[in-house]
C-alpha cells in the first residue's frame, strides 16, 4: 500500500491547529516533508526530515524532526518555520492560503496532500471605509447579528490590517480596520495624529452596525497598542474594552515612523488632542538617549534606546498613559524578548496602575518570556525577525525566535478570541462622559 498523508482538519479557518500525518511508511525510514505556501504571488517553503516509527507512522503531534526548519514537536511547525519574501496574505482576503505537503524519502516523492487555511469565512462580507475623511475596511460576520464589534488598529508600519479583521469577522465580531498613516488617502507619517480621528472612527463603527450590547472593543498591534490604551482613557465612553498587542504604559515619540521635517522626527510628538501634543517620554527626559541604538555594531534594538529613558521617573510619569481612566477590561499580550521596547515591563506597569487604582474590570495579562515584539497571528511563518522599518528602512531585530513568536501567535490569538467572547456578551455599563478630565496635553 502506497504512503499516504493525513491532514485533519484539511480545510478550516487559519487560527485552527492541523494533524498532519504519514501512514504506510517503511519503518526506520528517513522521510523529507516540505511545505509550499503561495503567499500573494510568491512562494514560501519548509522542510524537516522525520524517522518513521515501527508501524510505518510520521505524526507531527508526536514526532521532533530529526533536523531542519525547526526542532521539537510542533504540529504545525511546518507553517511557523515558512521562509520567504513578501506578504503573507494575499490581498483578497476570501482567497484562502493552500499549502502543498509532499513527503520524499531518497529524494523520490511517496505522498503528498493538501491544506487550506481560511481567513475569511462564507457569508462574511468587505466594505471599504473612505468618507468623513475616515480610511479603513469594514469585515461583517454573517447572519444578520447583531455582533459585537472591535476596531483594528496597526503599528508603527502604518497600513490597514484587514487580515487580523477578515478573520475577528469569521469568528463573529464586526471588526473594522481603520487606517491613520501609511495607506491612501492618510498621511505619510505617524507625527501629529489627532486621538480625534480614532473618536469619529469609532462613533462610525457604532452608527454602521449598532453592536450586540453596545460593545465597541479596540485592539491594536505595537503603537497601536499604545494607541488603544490611549482611546480607552481619553474616550472612555467611546471604548468598551482594550486589547493591547505589546503595548506601552508611555505616550512616545514619533520614532521611526515620524516625518523626517525638522521640529518633527523620532523625538517629535506622534499624537495630539484638542490640536495639542500629547507630552511624551523622550521630552526633557535627563536620561533617554539613542546611542545604544545608534551605536550598536551587531544588532540594533530599538528596546535598548526605550529603557534609557526610564532613568528619568519625573518624565515617565508625565508621559505615563492614565490606564485607570479606562473604563472596561483591558487584555495585554507581550514578549519577553521585545526588540522594539519592553512590552512586558509596559504591561507590568499599565496592570500595576490599574489593579492599584481598583479597577472594576478584569485585567489580564499574557506573556511569552522568550518571544519577541512581532506577536501577530496564528499559524502563519513566524521567522521573519529582523527587517528593514518600513517607513524609516533601518534595519533591526524584533526579538525572540520562530518557535518562541509561533507559540505567542498562538496563544495569543486564543487569549484575544476568548476575551472577547467573555466580555462582548454583557450589556455595556454606563460610561461617564468624557470632558476636562481628559488626557492632559
Amino acid at each position: 500500500m502506497p504512503a499516504s498523508f493525513t491532514i485533519s482538519p484539511a480545510v478550516d479557518l487559519i487560527d485552527v491547529p492541523r494533524r498532519i500525518a504519514l501512514a504506510d511508511l517503511p519503518a526506520g525510514a528517513e522521510v523529507a516533508i516540505a511545505a509550499e505556501t503561495p503567499r500573494d504571488g510568491r512562494l514560501w517553503r519548509a522542510e524537516a526530515v522525520f524517522v518513521a516509527a515501527s508501524d510505518g507512522s510520521v505524526d507531527l503531534t508526536r514526532d521532533a524532526p530529526i533536523r531542519g526548519a525547526y526542532e521539537g514537536v510542533a504540529a504545525m511547525g511546518l507553517i511557523w518555520a515558512q521562509e520567504g519574501e513578501g506578504e503573507l496574505f494575499h490581498a483578497d482576503m476570501a482567497q484562502p492560503l493552500e499549502t502543498t505537503l509532499t513527503a520524499s524519502i531518497g529524494g523520490e516523492t511517496v505522498a503528498s496532500g493538501d491544506l487550506t487555511q481560511i481567513l475569511m469565512t462564507d457569508g462574511v462580507t468587505r466594505r471599504p471605509l473612505a468618507e468623513g475623511g475616515l480610511v479603513g475596511t469594514l469585515f461583517l460576520p454573517a447572519g444578520e447579528g447583531p455582533h459585537p464589534a472591535i476596531m483594528i488598529l496597526n503599528g508603527s508600519g502604518g497600513g490597514i490590517n484587514e487580515p487580523r479583521a477578515a478573520l475577528w469577522a469569521s469568528r463573529g465580531v464586526a471588526a473594522l480596520a481603520l487606517g491613520y498613516f501609511g495607506a491612501p488617502g492618510l498621511p505619510k507619517y505617524i507625527s501629529n495624529t489627532p486621538l480625534e480621528y480614532f473618536a469619529r472612527g469609532l462613533d462610525w463603527l457604532r452608527a454602521a452596525v449598532r453592536p450586540r450590547n453596545d460593545f465597541v472593543a479596540v485592539a491594536g498591534q505595537s503603537r497601536g497598542g499604545e494607541l488603544a490604551l490611549l482611546l480607552g482613557a481619553t474616550f472612555p465612553e467611546k471604548v468598551s474594552a482594550v486589547l493591547g498587542y505589546v503595548p506601552s504604559a508611555f505616550t512616545h515619540g514619533g520614532q521611526a515612523a515620524a516625518d523626517p521635517a525638522p521640529g518633527l522626527g523620532r523625538d517629535g510628538p506622534c499624537w495630539t488632542l484638542d490640536g495639542k501634543p500629547l507630552v511624551h517620554q523622550w521630552q526633557d527626559n535627563a536620561t533617554a538617549s539613542w546611542k545604544p541604538y545608534d551605536e550598536a555594531t551587531t544588532v540594533r534594538r530599538n528596546a535598548d534606546a526605550m529603557r534609557t529613558a526610564l532613568g528619568d521617573p519625573v518624565a515617565m510619569a508625565r508621559a505615563r498613559i492614565p490606564v485607570e481612566r479606562i473604563a472596561g477590561p483591558v487584555l495585554l499580550i507581550s514578549g519577553g524578548d521585545d526588540g522594539a521596547w519592553p512590552s512586558d515591563l509596559y504591561s507590568l506597569i499599565v496592570q500595576s496602575s490599574l489593579l492599584a487604582a481598583g479597577h472594576p474590570h478584569e485585567v489580564a495579562w499574557e506573556n511569552w518570556p522568550a518571544a519577541g515584539h512581532s506577536i501577530l497571528f496564528p499559524y502563519t511563518p513566524a521567522t521573519r525577525i529582523a527587517h528593514r522599518h518600513p517607513v524609516s528602512g533601518i534595519a533591526t531585530t524584533m526579538g525572540g525566535t520562530p518557535a518562541a513568536n509561533a507559540e505567542a501567535n498562538a496563544g495569543a490569538w486564543a487569549a484575544a478570541l476568548a476575551f472577547i467572547q467573555r466580555h462582548s456578551g454583557r450589556r455595556a455599563s454606563c460610561r461617564r462622559t468624557v470632558s476636562d478630565d481628559r488626557l492632559p496635553s
